[in-house]
């Protein structure tokens, strides 16, 4: 080596600042930490028994929200394997990390249990019962994952039962109770969306549905359409009968809730009109954040509902 040639402490210093691995960031873009807004439906326990403004409600809640986040994102990893093959037919998910080859299986594995286990001892931290409805949550994903994502209409089921699970454990993370008019709500609303992402798939995939996902054969695109029209007006009768139900009357004083019913009503035609008329809506979490009028809506109901509980 010359005396000019920089020595080899110098040059490895730039390379110890640079940017992370791409595992890292294969395993950061796997985890889709875009769709942990999807568990903000654990806050609706602490929110419609009153107790936003407690900062040790709030913690827990916050604390049951972080558990969901890392048991989703095991979850997500663990399917993400399953469907590494199917996702090559499809135009958009495989650019995935597992699918595209970016992030190795074993490393996927090792993950998906380290962030299983942890949700599972933070929820325990938090309740018994907590825990039971996180570990309900696994299961009943690792059971769609290996099986149950290929019966037509179970699928579609079993996630929007997840919704259920995450409303639940928020409320049993903060000790509270919740309305069984509400859970039905977030049942029927999980529902819908989920029926939404179907029927998008069916529009962008087409003959090649069922290479993607085996259930989608027996799905239609005027069947989902009926679903779709039945699921929202339930979702809205469901909604406005708890806004009026003698133990929500009687628990925030009010009958005010009611108002907040054309938010809901304008929310969920809005989706379905994204989904079947424009051509839209493929991603719940997407479709909210992006699109101008349902993002509008959402805010307003927050508004609203923030408004009438705790003025």
């Amino acid at each position: 080596m010359s005396e000019i040639d920089p020595p080899p402490a110098a040059s490895a210093g730039p390379a110890a600042a640079g940017p992370p691995p791409r595992g890292l960031l294969a395993l950061a873009e796997a985890v889709r930490p875009r769709q942990w807004s999807k568990n903000v439906f654990v806050f609706a326990g602490v929110i419609f028994a009153g107790r936003l403004l407690e900062p040790r409600a709030l913690l827990g809640a916050a604390l049951a929200f972080v558990a969901f986040c890392a048991a989703a994102s095991a979850v997500y990893l663990v399917n993400d394997l399953a469907d590494r093959e199917a996702d090559a037919h499809h135009p958009l998910k495989r650019r995935r990390a597992i699918a595209s080859g970016r992030l190795a299986a074993p490393a996927a594995i090792a993950s998906a249990v380290v962030l299983g286990c942890g949700g599972l001892a933070l929820s325990l931290a938090l309740s018994r019962s907590t825990a039971g409805l996180v570990g309900s949550y696994l299961l009943l994903s690792l059971a769609y994952s290996a099986r149950l994502k290929r019966v037509f209409l179970l699928d579609a089921l079993i996630v929007a039962a997840g919704f259920v699970l995450r409303a639940a454990a928020g409320a049993a993370a903060v000790h509270a109770e919740i309305s069984p008019w509400l859970l039905c709500c977030t049942f029927l609303l999980a529902l819908f969306l989920v029926l939404g992402k179907r029927r998008r798939e069916l529009q962008l995939l087409g003959d090649g549905a069922d290479r993607h996902r085996g259930s989608l054969s027996r799905y239609t695109a005027p069947l989902v359409d009926g679903w779709l029209n039945a699921l929202s007006g339930a979702t809205i009768v469901a909604y406005a009968l708890y806004t009026q139900s003698p133990r929500t009357v009687e628990h925030f004083r009010t009958t005010d809730l009611v108002f907040t019913v054309p938010f809901v009503v304008y929310a969920l035609f809005r989706y379905q009109a994204l989904v079947v008329e424009e051509g839209g809506g493929g991603d719940p979490t997407t479709a909210v954040l992006t699109d101008r009028g349902i993002l509008a809506a959402v805010i307003g109901w927050s508004a609203a509902v923030g408004l009438i509980i705790y003025s």
